[in-house]
């Protein structure tokens, strides 16, 4: 399907409608309309037409969208043909929580090595691999041919760390760290999680709610 380059805000909004329109299957629904949608997501019917007419839309005017079709295209938007080759750095207690999670969940990615500095736990086991020696991901990212690198390690650490992650040739950085690695490199795809962020603003909302705006 020919379709227009999405914007980020389109693209952070795919996994949201994929996961909604994944219940909606799962629940025996065949079609939904742009309003039904648009309520599910809190968001516009406009809005819905929108994001989908980037993608080429994927609905019939007066009839909305079949949930299946919804689900296949979208899922296909997401998911490559192929999954992506990640390695973790970083097994430390995020490391390990955030292996586990892609491991378990069927995200489009595959982890297959895990890499630490830690001599105390160089050559254990995390989930069935090997941690290996931080000393060698870049070698070894060149040689596997590594997508993605999953980095778990402090600022700090993926500070001294980036100039090699660059040199490593992956394509992108899922970056737990809190260090901008696209100071480096800005043509590196990096998705930076700041869970410190959302702790905060959650606490920001339920402190001042009766000061947030009214829908």
């Amino acid at each position: 399907m020919s379709h227009l380059k999405a914007s980020l805000p389109v693209i952070r909004r795919l996994p949201r409608y994929y996961r909604y329109i994944t219940d909606l299957k799962n629940n025996g629904v065949s079609r939904i309309s742009s309003s039904q949608l648009a309520n599910i997501m809190g968001s516009t019917p406009s809005q819905v037409r929108q994001d989908f007419n980037c993608f080429g839309g994927f609905g019939q005017q007066g009839v909305g969208y079949s949930v299946e079709l919804l689900h296949s295209e979208i899922e296909r938007l997401l998911f490559p043909e192929n999954k992506l080759r990640a390695v973790l750095l970083g097994a430390g207690n995020m490391g390990i929580t955030i292996a586990n999670f892609v491991i378990k969940e069927n995200t489009g990615v595959e982890l297959i090595a895990v890499f630490d500095n830690d001599k105390a736990i160089i050559g254990n086991k995390l989930f069935g691999l090997e941690i290996l020696s931080i000393d060698n991901f870049v070698e070894y990212c060149q040689k596997e041919h590594i997508d993605v690198i999953i980095a778990c390690t402090s600022k700090e650490s993926a500070e001294e760390l980036a100039p090699q992650v660059i040199k490593s040739g992956v394509k992108g950085i899922w970056n737990y760290s809190h260090f901008d690695f696209s100071v480096y490199d800005d043509n590196l795809i990096v998705e930076n999680v700041h869970l410190r962020d959302s702790l905060m603003s959650l606490s920001y909302r339920i402190t001042h709610k009766d000061d947030e705006p009214q829908e």
